[in-house]
Protein backbone atom coordinates (compact mmCIF):
# COMPACT_ATOMS: atom_id res chain seq x y z
CA UNK A 1 0.00 0.00 0.00
CA UNK A 2 1.28 3.17 -0.97
CA UNK A 3 1.26 5.69 1.25
CA UNK A 4 1.75 9.58 -0.02
CA UNK A 5 3.62 11.95 2.33
CA UNK A 6 2.46 15.85 1.35
CA UNK A 7 5.04 18.09 2.15
CA UNK A 8 4.10 21.67 3.36
CA UNK A 9 4.89 24.67 0.62
CA UNK A 10 7.30 26.38 2.82
CA UNK A 11 9.64 23.43 2.83
CA UNK A 12 8.84 22.20 -0.71
CA UNK A 13 11.78 20.44 -2.54
CA UNK A 14 13.00 21.20 -5.83
CA UNK A 15 14.62 18.11 -7.65
CA UNK A 16 17.43 18.83 -9.62
CA UNK A 17 19.71 16.23 -11.51
CA UNK A 18 18.76 13.37 -9.01
CA UNK A 19 19.22 15.61 -6.29
CA UNK A 20 16.74 16.91 -3.80
CA UNK A 21 17.43 20.56 -2.36
CA UNK A 22 15.16 22.29 -0.22
CA UNK A 23 13.84 25.39 -1.38
CA UNK A 24 14.51 28.76 0.98
CA UNK A 25 11.24 30.30 2.45
CA UNK A 26 9.37 32.79 0.16
CA UNK A 27 10.48 36.52 1.24
CA UNK A 28 8.58 38.71 3.49
CA UNK A 29 6.47 41.05 1.18
CA UNK A 30 5.22 43.45 3.90
CA UNK A 31 7.33 46.71 4.00
CA UNK A 32 9.68 46.70 7.16
CA UNK A 33 9.20 49.79 9.37
CA UNK A 34 12.23 51.06 11.31
CA UNK A 35 12.73 50.83 15.06
CA UNK A 36 11.15 54.16 16.18
CA UNK A 37 14.76 54.63 17.57
CA UNK A 38 16.42 54.79 14.35
CA UNK A 39 13.70 57.26 13.27
CA UNK A 40 13.96 59.58 16.22
CA UNK A 41 17.67 59.64 15.29
CA UNK A 42 17.27 60.64 11.61
CA UNK A 43 15.41 63.84 12.88
CA UNK A 44 17.82 64.67 16.00
CA UNK A 45 20.11 64.63 12.68
CA UNK A 46 18.01 66.83 10.84
CA UNK A 47 16.46 69.64 13.42
CA UNK A 48 19.45 71.57 13.46
CA UNK A 49 19.81 71.72 9.98
CA UNK A 50 16.71 72.43 9.49
CA UNK A 51 16.52 75.16 12.10
CA UNK A 52 20.07 77.17 10.92
CA UNK A 53 17.99 77.06 7.27
CA UNK A 54 15.12 78.40 8.47
CA UNK A 55 16.69 80.78 10.43
CA UNK A 56 19.62 82.40 8.25
CA UNK A 57 17.86 81.86 4.41
CA UNK A 58 14.01 81.06 4.81
CA UNK A 59 13.20 84.01 7.70
CA UNK A 60 15.92 86.54 5.85
CA UNK A 61 14.14 85.72 2.78
CA UNK A 62 11.32 85.97 4.12
CA UNK A 63 11.19 89.77 5.04
CA UNK A 64 13.21 90.54 2.70
CA UNK A 65 9.94 90.08 0.26
CA UNK A 66 8.14 91.57 2.93
CA UNK A 67 9.99 94.33 2.83
CA UNK A 68 9.44 95.04 -0.58
CA UNK A 69 5.63 94.70 -1.03
CA UNK A 70 5.23 97.37 1.56
CA UNK A 71 6.50 101.44 2.33
CA UNK A 72 8.67 101.20 5.02
CA UNK A 73 9.58 103.78 6.53
CA UNK A 74 12.22 104.25 9.92
CA UNK A 75 9.05 104.33 12.11
CA UNK A 76 7.17 102.16 10.63
CA UNK A 77 9.95 99.82 10.30
CA UNK A 78 10.76 100.20 14.41
CA UNK A 79 6.22 100.05 14.94
CA UNK A 80 5.88 97.19 12.28
CA UNK A 81 2.51 99.32 10.48
CA UNK A 82 3.89 99.97 7.23
CA UNK A 83 1.24 99.64 4.77
CA UNK A 84 0.89 97.17 2.22
CA UNK A 85 1.63 98.08 -1.78
CA UNK A 86 1.96 95.80 -3.79
CA UNK A 87 4.57 95.27 -6.64
CA UNK A 88 4.57 99.79 -6.44
CA UNK A 89 8.25 99.24 -4.74
CA UNK A 90 8.87 97.21 -8.04
CA UNK A 91 7.53 99.52 -10.20
CA UNK A 92 9.83 102.42 -8.40
CA UNK A 93 12.37 100.54 -9.46
CA UNK A 94 11.94 99.47 -12.78
CA UNK A 95 11.07 103.46 -13.43
CA UNK A 96 14.38 104.70 -11.71
CA UNK A 97 16.80 106.10 -14.36
CA UNK A 98 19.44 104.33 -12.56
CA UNK A 99 18.04 100.74 -12.95
CA UNK A 100 19.32 100.18 -16.95
CA UNK A 101 22.88 101.41 -16.12
CA UNK A 102 22.74 99.36 -12.88
CA UNK A 103 21.42 96.17 -14.76
CA UNK A 104 24.45 96.52 -17.57
CA UNK A 105 27.23 97.06 -15.00
CA UNK A 106 26.03 94.00 -12.99
CA UNK A 107 25.37 91.56 -16.40
CA UNK A 108 29.05 93.12 -17.81
CA UNK A 109 30.71 92.95 -14.04
CA UNK A 110 29.47 89.55 -13.65
CA UNK A 111 30.10 88.18 -17.09
CA UNK A 112 33.58 89.67 -17.65
CA UNK A 113 34.42 87.93 -14.33
CA UNK A 114 33.10 84.82 -14.77
CA UNK A 115 35.19 84.32 -18.00
CA UNK A 116 38.45 85.39 -16.70
CA UNK A 117 38.21 83.75 -13.33
CA UNK A 118 37.15 80.98 -15.27
CA UNK A 119 39.50 80.96 -18.16
CA UNK A 120 42.79 82.06 -16.02
CA UNK A 121 41.95 79.16 -12.99
CA UNK A 122 41.72 76.37 -16.11
CA UNK A 123 44.86 77.28 -17.29
CA UNK A 124 46.52 77.00 -13.65
CA UNK A 125 44.82 73.85 -12.80
CA UNK A 126 46.42 72.18 -16.20
CA UNK A 127 49.73 74.13 -14.97
CA UNK A 128 49.77 72.50 -11.51
CA UNK A 129 48.79 68.88 -12.58
CA UNK A 130 51.77 68.31 -13.97
CA UNK A 131 53.29 68.10 -10.47
CA UNK A 132 56.24 69.08 -10.87
CA UNK A 133 58.78 70.47 -8.02
CA UNK A 134 57.43 73.16 -6.03
CA UNK A 135 53.88 72.41 -7.29
CA UNK A 136 52.21 72.13 -4.08
CA UNK A 137 53.96 75.58 -2.64
CA UNK A 138 53.14 77.60 -5.66
CA UNK A 139 49.34 76.14 -5.80
CA UNK A 140 49.35 77.20 -1.90
CA UNK A 141 50.73 80.91 -2.92
CA UNK A 142 48.22 81.07 -5.12
CA UNK A 143 44.94 80.11 -2.14
CA UNK A 144 46.37 83.68 -1.11
CA UNK A 145 44.11 86.11 -2.49
CA UNK A 146 41.05 83.48 -1.49
CA UNK A 147 42.42 83.62 1.91
CA UNK A 148 42.73 87.14 2.88
CA UNK A 149 39.59 89.22 4.31
CA UNK A 150 37.96 90.98 1.20
CA UNK A 151 38.90 94.06 2.77
CA UNK A 152 42.24 93.75 3.04
CA UNK A 153 42.06 92.88 -0.68
CA UNK A 154 40.02 95.59 -1.48
CA UNK A 155 41.72 98.01 0.64
CA UNK A 156 45.12 96.63 -1.50
CA UNK A 157 43.92 97.62 -4.75
CA UNK A 158 42.79 100.40 -3.74
CA UNK A 159 46.60 101.36 -2.98
CA UNK A 160 47.86 99.82 -6.19
CA UNK A 161 45.39 101.31 -8.30
CA UNK A 162 45.89 104.94 -6.58
CA UNK A 163 46.35 108.09 -9.43
CA UNK A 164 49.11 109.37 -7.75
CA UNK A 165 51.23 106.26 -5.48
CA UNK A 166 49.85 103.94 -7.26
CA UNK A 167 52.14 101.09 -8.05
CA UNK A 168 50.37 100.24 -10.90
CA UNK A 169 50.62 103.54 -12.38
CA UNK A 170 54.12 103.88 -11.40
CA UNK A 171 54.66 100.33 -13.55
CA UNK A 172 52.89 101.81 -16.68
CA UNK A 173 55.48 104.94 -16.21
CA UNK A 174 58.34 102.73 -16.26
CA UNK A 175 57.11 101.56 -20.00
CA UNK A 176 56.27 105.16 -20.77
CA UNK A 177 52.24 105.21 -20.53
CA UNK A 178 50.87 108.10 -18.57
CA UNK A 179 49.08 108.02 -15.34
CA UNK A 180 45.15 106.54 -15.45
CA UNK A 181 42.57 107.29 -12.94
CA UNK A 182 41.35 103.74 -12.14
CA UNK A 183 39.16 104.78 -9.40
CA UNK A 184 38.57 108.28 -10.32
CA UNK A 185 36.99 108.12 -13.96
CA UNK A 186 33.81 106.93 -15.14
CA UNK A 187 35.69 105.12 -18.60
CA UNK A 188 38.00 102.81 -15.66
CA UNK A 189 36.16 102.43 -12.71
CA UNK A 190 33.79 99.50 -13.57
CA UNK A 191 37.45 98.31 -15.21
CA UNK A 192 38.87 98.49 -11.84
CA UNK A 193 36.50 96.65 -9.88
CA UNK A 194 36.79 93.80 -12.47
CA UNK A 195 40.54 93.16 -12.29
CA UNK A 196 40.20 93.27 -8.23
CA UNK A 197 37.18 90.47 -8.04
CA UNK A 198 38.99 88.29 -10.87
CA UNK A 199 42.18 88.43 -8.92
CA UNK A 200 39.59 87.30 -6.06
CA UNK A 201 38.10 84.65 -7.40
CA UNK A 202 40.83 82.76 -9.31
CA UNK A 203 41.47 80.85 -6.39
CA UNK A 204 38.35 79.17 -6.12
CA UNK A 205 38.15 77.71 -9.71
CA UNK A 206 42.12 76.70 -9.46
CA UNK A 207 40.62 74.70 -6.13
CA UNK A 208 37.86 73.23 -7.59
CA UNK A 209 39.06 72.72 -11.15
CA UNK A 210 42.08 71.07 -10.16
CA UNK A 211 40.39 68.52 -8.45
CA UNK A 212 38.10 67.52 -11.09
CA UNK A 213 41.29 67.14 -13.37
CA UNK A 214 42.47 64.90 -10.58
CA UNK A 215 39.43 62.51 -10.99
CA UNK A 216 40.04 62.15 -15.01
CA UNK A 217 42.05 58.56 -15.36
CA UNK A 218 46.24 58.99 -16.70
CA UNK A 219 45.46 56.00 -19.24
CA UNK A 220 43.25 58.12 -21.05
CA UNK A 221 46.12 60.63 -21.84
CA UNK A 222 48.42 57.63 -22.22
CA UNK A 223 46.74 56.02 -25.08
CA UNK A 224 45.97 59.56 -26.78
CA UNK A 225 49.62 60.11 -26.86
CA UNK A 226 50.28 56.59 -28.53
CA UNK A 227 47.42 57.38 -31.10
CA UNK A 228 49.87 60.55 -31.69
CA UNK A 229 47.65 63.49 -30.08
CA UNK A 230 49.36 66.12 -29.24
CA UNK A 231 48.96 68.15 -25.67
CA UNK A 232 46.41 70.41 -27.42
CA UNK A 233 44.24 68.05 -28.99
CA UNK A 234 44.16 65.82 -25.63
CA UNK A 235 42.94 68.97 -24.17
CA UNK A 236 39.92 69.05 -26.01
CA UNK A 237 39.08 65.59 -26.88
CA UNK A 238 40.07 64.18 -22.83
CA UNK A 239 40.48 67.37 -20.09
CA UNK A 240 37.20 69.78 -21.64
CA UNK A 241 34.77 67.23 -22.22
CA UNK A 242 35.11 65.11 -19.11
CA UNK A 243 35.11 68.59 -17.05
CA UNK A 244 32.20 69.40 -17.93
CA UNK A 245 30.02 68.31 -14.48
CA UNK A 246 32.96 69.92 -12.78
CA UNK A 247 32.82 73.08 -14.52
CA UNK A 248 29.12 73.60 -14.54
CA UNK A 249 29.42 73.71 -11.02
CA UNK A 250 31.99 75.49 -11.06
CA UNK A 251 30.43 78.56 -12.80
CA UNK A 252 27.21 78.55 -11.53
CA UNK A 253 28.77 79.10 -7.63
CA UNK A 254 30.87 81.79 -9.24
CA UNK A 255 28.00 83.06 -10.89
CA UNK A 256 26.27 83.40 -7.23
CA UNK A 257 28.90 85.16 -5.80
CA UNK A 258 30.11 87.67 -8.22
CA UNK A 259 26.26 88.60 -8.80
CA UNK A 260 25.86 89.14 -4.72
CA UNK A 261 29.80 90.92 -5.02
CA UNK A 262 29.88 94.26 -2.66
CA UNK A 263 32.42 94.88 -0.73
CA UNK A 264 35.08 94.73 -3.15
CA UNK A 265 33.04 98.24 -5.14
CA UNK A 266 32.11 99.72 -2.42
CA UNK A 267 35.62 99.96 -0.51
CA UNK A 268 37.37 100.55 -3.81
CA UNK A 269 34.72 103.10 -5.22
CA UNK A 270 31.13 103.36 -3.55
CA UNK A 271 29.40 102.23 -7.38
CA UNK A 272 31.34 105.44 -8.61
CA UNK A 273 32.45 107.97 -9.97
CA UNK A 274 28.62 108.99 -11.46
CA UNK A 275 27.57 105.73 -10.52
CA UNK A 276 29.63 104.29 -13.19
CA UNK A 277 30.32 101.66 -11.35
CA UNK A 278 26.89 100.89 -9.27
CA UNK A 279 25.31 96.92 -9.37
CA UNK A 280 22.67 95.69 -8.04
CA UNK A 281 24.12 94.73 -5.07
CA UNK A 282 25.61 98.44 -4.15
CA UNK A 283 22.37 100.31 -5.48
CA UNK A 284 20.27 98.19 -3.18
CA UNK A 285 22.49 99.22 -0.56
CA UNK A 286 22.24 102.66 -1.27
CA UNK A 287 18.62 103.02 -1.46
CA UNK A 288 18.33 101.03 1.87
CA UNK A 289 20.80 102.52 3.48
CA UNK A 290 22.86 105.42 1.65
CA UNK A 291 20.63 108.21 2.96
CA UNK A 292 19.12 110.00 5.75
CA UNK A 293 15.68 108.93 4.19
CA UNK A 294 16.17 105.25 3.47
CA UNK A 295 13.97 103.63 0.83
CA UNK A 296 13.74 99.97 1.84
CA UNK A 297 11.11 98.59 -0.25
CA UNK A 298 12.71 99.38 -3.16
CA UNK A 299 16.37 98.39 -1.89
CA UNK A 300 14.52 95.40 -0.66
CA UNK A 301 13.05 95.03 -4.40
CA UNK A 302 16.32 95.53 -5.79
CA UNK A 303 18.10 92.41 -3.70
CA UNK A 304 14.96 90.24 -4.54
CA UNK A 305 16.15 90.76 -8.17
CA UNK A 306 19.13 89.40 -7.26
CA UNK A 307 17.98 86.35 -5.73
CA UNK A 308 15.53 85.60 -8.53
CA UNK A 309 18.80 85.67 -11.13
CA UNK A 310 20.65 83.68 -9.42
CA UNK A 311 17.53 80.79 -9.06
CA UNK A 312 17.02 81.09 -12.29
CA UNK A 313 20.48 80.52 -13.06
CA UNK A 314 19.94 77.38 -10.76
CA UNK A 315 17.28 75.94 -12.58
CA UNK A 316 18.84 76.22 -15.90
CA UNK A 317 22.03 74.42 -14.14
CA UNK A 318 19.42 71.67 -13.07
CA UNK A 319 17.77 70.96 -16.28
CA UNK A 320 20.92 70.84 -17.88
CA UNK A 321 22.07 68.41 -15.49
CA UNK A 322 19.01 66.40 -16.16
CA UNK A 323 19.78 66.56 -19.63
CA UNK A 324 23.17 65.38 -19.84
CA UNK A 325 21.81 62.15 -17.11
CA UNK A 326 19.51 61.25 -19.30
CA UNK A 327 21.56 60.88 -22.22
Amino acid sequence: MNHTTQTPAHRSVRVRNGAGTAAPPPAHRGKRRRPPSTRWSAWAFLTPVILYLALFYAYPLYRNVDLSLRNYTVRSFVQGDAPFTGLANYRTVFADPAFAPALLHTAVFTAVCLVFQYAIGLALAVFFNQNFRLSVTLRALFLVPWLLPLIVSASTWSWMLNSDSGIVNAALHVIGVGPVNWLTSPSWSLVSVIIANIWIGIPFNLVVLYSGLQSIPAGLYEAAALDGAGAWRRFWSITFPLLRPVSAITLLLGLVYTLKVFDIIWIMTKGGPADSSTTFATWSYQLGFGSLLPAFGPGAAVGNLLVVAALLFGLVYLRVQRKQARS
